[in-house]
């Protein structure tokens, strides 16, 4: 009697299972950022009811600068803590953790009794936006193929989109106390998405941490719930970066035959000389630095081309121009048309690349952030458009995907907070210059300052910025601890090389 074998093969995971597996990952990170949407879209609906009050709770003009700008001061000092907390508790506990000041902040929002009350409330909005910086970024960066990363991150930012359009709506229908109850949905999704186990940890921080069969494990979450046969060749590259992650950080930069963590001399070192040397090599490193810079001129010149700094303002600013509709339905209308914006990039990102959207993003800015301020000076043109139309182009801006994947490993969660902070600093002192700069150029004038903004960033990003889109972390990483690159790699800029050749 003839026995036939069978053969189990392993069939490899369709395309759309493995996609699956990755964005039901994201959902914790995705609820955050929806969180953070509402958070800092906040005092938008919130200051034209507070703002002179007849009853209830009143700010003065003074006041109200502050209420509008105090969560991006409070921001920072989040995003300082935001790295440390990740790498020590892993991306996915740090995802739990983060909700935490919010859930208190909504909480003590809705029962807000006093100024002081309401200032501590929005202050910890601001603080538990930076501590959220870290973890998604970091997270979303690490577990995501390739391909499909530009997608990822930039689906996190529809979240982000829609925070904003759900409190513009909210700022319609409900006051603003009731606004804040409902707020509460999106922190408490965030956690029970991880306590029902959904957010696997990143597999490379766990093979940092010696965890192989985990990070296998998670790997085989990530990649469609699939088995450990139809990762192993991921599992492999990821072990071998996993390896140079383990050693001893200053040895390795010395060019140190110690280089093994146990056989280290390092390990022994006094702590303090020890964290010196660690900060040298790892935040002052090339690899850290180049792309910091980067990410930190770029936030600089989105965050002043002209929407983020009247963004709490939005309300009165629409009035100061004159437009027939109502500040607070045209603050929905942007919430709208950034929801819209940002799915269409998240579609096209893989196309396009990222390169030719943010060149395209600021120097659209740039021009219609001007035409809102030659309409103010002349009175020329249909304010409503020119103001969507610089919300169109705002929102195209992909700065955030951009931060999520060009720190190397080492510092990523660091360098993030630190940028994220930065960033924040740069938030904090447009939108509370705005009152002063329009006192003193007039409206038109400060829309003219914020398009020269606009105008030199687009120059900038077209001179710097790299095309990431398809590229693994490490090859990344590679490319900016590798030769100095001055110029991008764009046609243009390759066809003037020649003749300095």
């Amino acid at each position: 009697m003839v026995h036939k074998l069978h053969i189990i093969q392993d069939i490899p995971v369709s395309k759309f299972r493995s996609i699956a597996s990755q964005v039901i990952a994201c959902m914790s990170c995705n609820m955050l950022l929806l969180d953070l949407g509402m958070a800092v879209s906040f005092s938008t609906i919130a200051l034209p009811d507070l703002l002179n009050a007849k009853e209830g709770l009143s700010l003065n003009e003074d006041q109200a600068s502050w209420f509008g700008s105090l969560a991006f001061l409070t921001q920072p000092l989040g995003a300082l803590f935001s790295g440390p907390l990740v790498d020590y508790f892993g991306r996915k506990k740090a995802t739990f953790i983060v909700n935490i000041p919010h859930l208190v902040a909504w909480i003590l929002m809705y029962y807000a009794w006093n100024v002081p009350a309401l200032f501590l409330a929005n202050g910890l909005l601001g603080l538990g936006t930076g501590i959220m910086e870290s973890p998604i970024n970091a997270y979303v960066g690490e577990i995501s193929e390739s391909s499909i990363r530009g997608a990822l991150c930039t689906t996190t930012q529809v979240f982000t989109s829609v925070g904003i359009l759900v409190m513009y709506f909210l700022g319609v229908v409900v006051p603003w106390r009731q606004a804040a109850l409902v707020c509460l949905i999106a922190p408490v999704l965030s956690m029970a998405w991880v306590v029902f186990n959904l957010v696997p940890e990143t597999p490379v921080w766990l093979l940092v941490r010696n965890r192989e069969k985990d990070a296998l494990k998670s790997l085989c979450f990530l990649r469609g719930w699939t088995t450990q046969e139809n990762v192993r060749e991921e599992y492999d590259a990821l072990v071998e970066y996993a390896k140079t992650l383990k050693q001893c950080i200053i040895c390795y930069k010395t060019d140190s035959k110690e280089s093994e963590l146990n056989d280290c001399e390092h390990m022994k070192m006094n702590f303090v000389k020890k964290a010196i040397l660690k900060f040298r090599y790892v935040m002052l490193s090339k690899e850290t630095l180049r792309p910091f810079s980067f990410i930190m001129s770029y936030f600089a010149f989105l965050v002043m081309s002209g929407l983020a700094p009247i963004r709490p303002n939005l309300v009165n600013v629409c009035d100061a121009f004159g437009m027939a509709t109502g500040g607070k339905n045209v603050a929905l209308m942007v919430g709208v048309i950034t929801v819209v914006v940002c799915v269409v990039v998240a579609g096209t990102i893989k196309f396009l690349g990222k390169r030719k959207l943010c060149i395209g993003a600021m120097l659209g800015t740039a021009i219609f952030t001007l035409a809102l301020s030659i309409y103010a000076k002349e009175k020329s043109y249909v304010p409503l458009f020119l103001f969507y139309m610089m919300t169109v182009f705002t929102a195209l801006a992909i700065p955030w995907v951009l931060f999520g994947e060009v720190f190397p490993f080492r510092s990523r969660a660091s360098a993030q907070g630190l940028a994220a902070a930065g960033n924040y600093v740069i938030t904090f002192i447009a939108a509370k210059t705005l009152i002063n700069l329009e006192t003193t150029v007039q409206l038109w004038g400060a829309f003219a300052v914020y398009a020269a903004f606009a105008f030199v960033g687009t120059v900038y990003l077209y001179f710097f910025l790299p095309e990431t889109e398809g590229k693994t972390l490490q090859e990344i990483e590679n490319y900016y601890n590798g030769e100095f690159r001055t110029f991008a790699d764009d046609p243009v800029i390759n066809y003037f090389k020649r003749f300095k050749r």
